[in-house]
C-alpha cells in the first residue's frame, strides 16, 4: 500500500517530530513507519499497537519512529492524515454545491483496508483521552474547519440565517460517517452522504427562523422578561 504524502501534511508533522539531531531524516522511511502503523492498526487495534511492533514491521529501530513522533497517537495520527490526504475546501457558489463536493471527498476513496483502518481508529478513539486530543487538534479540527467556512460563506450569502449554530451544523455529517463506519463496518456510500446533506444539514442550515405569532386582537402583549426570570 503506498500512502499518498502530502506536502502541507508531512510538514506539520515535521513540526510536532521530536528532533534530537543525528543523522538527517529520510522522508521514504516516514512513509514506510506510517504504513506499518496503518497495517498493524488494521490487523490488531490501536490498544495493542506498539512502538516495538512498528519499527519491527518498518525494519527501523524505535529511534527512527522517535525522531519523528512523540508517541503512537501522534504516530497514529499522522498516518491518517497521510492515508486520507487534505479536505479540499469547495466553493461552489452554492451552499448546496459545497457540501455535495465535500460528500464526494468524504465518500471516494473508502476500501476494506481504509475501512478497517478507520473502525481501529474510532473505537480507540472513545476509550484513550490522549488519542481522542491529538485525533481532535490534527484531524478531526481541520476537516471542521472546512464545514464552517463553507457555511459561513453560505451565511454571507444569505443562505444561511446569520443565528443558526454553524459550529453544531458543522459537525453533523463527520459524526454520522463515523457512526456509520463504528456501527456497520462499512464506509458510507456516496448516496448516503447526499441523503445526510439534502434531508438534515440543509434543511436545519437553511430554515427560516422561527416568527413569533402576532399577538391576538385587543390582547397585552407579555412583557419581556427580566434578568430575574431567566
Amino acid at each position: 500500500m503506498d500512502l499518498p504524502v502530502d506536502p502541507g501534511t508531512d510538514g506539520a508533522a515535521a513540526q510536532r517530530a521530536d528532533h534530537r539531531g543525528g543523522r538527517p531524516r529520510d522522508p521514504s522511511r516516514d512513509d514506510e513507519l506510517c504504513r506499518a502503523a496503518l497495517e498493524l492498526l488494521a490487523e490488531i487495534g490501536y490498544e495493542r499497537l506498539s512502538i516495538d511492533a512498528v519499527a519491527a514491521r518498518a525494519h527501523a529501530g524505535k529511534g527512527a519512529v522517535y525522531r519523528r513522533w512523540s508517541g503512537k497517537a501522534e504516530l497514529v495520527v499522522d498516518a491518517i492524515e497521510r492515508l486520507k490526504g487534505p479536505l479540499a475546501e469547495p466553493d461552489t457558489g452554492s451552499l448546496r454545491g459545497d457540501l455535495e463536493e465535500i460528500a464526494r471527498a468524504f465518500t471516494e476513496t473508502g476500501n476494506v483496508f481504509e475501512t478497517r483502518v478507520m473502525v481501529g481508529l474510532i473505537s480507540a478513539v472513545l476509550q484513550d483521552t490522549g488519542l481522542r486530543e491529538v485525533f481532535h487538534r490534527h484531524f478531526e479540527k481541520s476537516r471542521r474547519q472546512v464545514f464552517t467556512t463553507v457555511l459561513r460563506r453560505a451565511v454571507d450569502r444569505g443562505e444561511v440565517p446569520p443565528e443558526r449554530d454553524l459550529e453544531l451544523i458543522a459537525g453533523l455529517l463527520p459524526a454520522l460517517v463515523f457512526q456509520r463506519v463504528l456501527l456497520h463496518g462499512t464506509p458510507p456510500d456516496h448516496a448516503f452522504a447526499l441523503r445526510v446533506i439534502h434531508e438534515v444539514i440543509l434543511p436545519l442550515a437553511t430554515a427560516p427562523p422561527p416568527v413569533a405569532p402576532a399577538p391576538a386582537p385587543g390582547s397585552t402583549p407579555a412583557p419581556s422578561p427580566t434578568r430575574y426570570d431567566r
